[in-house]
């Protein structure tokens, strides 16, 4: 009932442990507090909350327009409904590395297990497009080294991402994670690659865990679990997958409403309401306080 019952620096142990396991760990990305809860009632490993989503949320392009206090509040309401881990973009961290250092101390205290800062120049755009900007090493390194510097949990995972691989290339893209390894950084999240090749590359090129990010239509090729584990991979993420499902069939339901007048050829598509009031724990409030939850009509 309510929210999680794990803390959040329970929870961000608990993923530390199970990332230095070496095991491929699982993160879908939540477009809502109610989507993580049903990504953990499916037996995944945690949950991503994604920059592009949370501007989507708003109507926005994914360009850098919102905000560490809006990216913080919906990043709480996600993280505490879900025991699981939950890991969010945290963009180029809302400006220079002082403001890096408060986008970290507010991510904490917003009950998040871990997010990652990228080498992007602001504003950025979405890592799989074209005519990306990244800034120079060292400016990114210095972006890692305020998270690194402003952390008050060990057990907050501060990933790096670098772009570089788009801009620059491969070779670039190795020597920027180690750059960012030696400045601290816990995770290396390589956006953009563009084979399995390159993974392992990067798997080669450090010894800290390594992200896939496995988003659809962009630069990388879609890989299964099973193939981003041969190569070493240690995280994947599909940060957008749920929300284009969702708005994919909410499309869908307008279309046939404007066709039909009604919705009756998709009830069968639909959550059904006894399967919405089993995930959000109806009962469990029901039986917390008879008197407010529970009622009788007058006949």
């Amino acid at each position: 009932m309510l929210y999680a019952r794990t803390p959040a620096h329970e929870k961000r142990r608990l993923f530390r442990e199970r990332l230095a396991s070496g095991g491929l760990l699982r993160f879908p990305g939540a477009f809502n507090p109610l989507s993580a809860r049903l990504i953990e009632r499916k037996g995944f490993d945690g949950v991503y909350i994604s920059g592009a989503v949370l501007s989507a949320d708003l109507g926005l392009p994914d360009i850098g327009l919102t905000t560490l206090t809006e990216v913080a509040a919906r990043g709480a309401q996600i993280a505490r409904m879900t025991e699981l881990p939950a890991i969010i973009d945290a963009d180029t961290g809302f400006g220079e590395p002082m403001n890096v250092a408060r986008t970290i101390q507010t991510l904490e205290d917003a009950g998040l297990s871990g997010t990652h800062i990228e080498d992007q120049i602001n504003p950025k755009r979405c890592g799989h497009l074209d005519g990306k900007g990244v800034v120079d090493a060292d400016t990114a390194v210095k972006r890692i080294r305020a998270a690194v510097d402003a952390r008050r949990d060990e057990n907050f995972l501060i990933m790096a991402r670098t772009d570089i691989r788009a801009v620059e290339g491969m070779d670039a893209a190795t020597d920027r994670a180690r750059a960012l390894v030696d400045a601290g950084a816990d995770a290396i999240f390589p956006e953009a690659m563009r084979s399995l090749e390159e993974f392992a590359a990067m798997r080669e090129a450090v010894d800290v865990p390594i992200l896939a990010n496995m988003t659809e239509f962009g630069k990388s090729d879609l890989f299964s679990v099973d193939q981003l584990a041969s190569v070493g991979v240690n995280m994947v993420i599909w940060p957008v997958s749920l929300l284009r499902m969702a708005m994919g069939a909410a499309s869908d339901a307008l279309d046939t409403l404007v066709d039909e007048g009604h919705l009756t050829s998709h009830l069968e598509r639909m959550q059904h309401r006894a399967d919405l009031y089993d995930l959000i724990d109806y009962e469990g409030y029901n039986h917390f306080d008879q008197d407010v939850f529970n009622f009788h009509i007058s006949r």
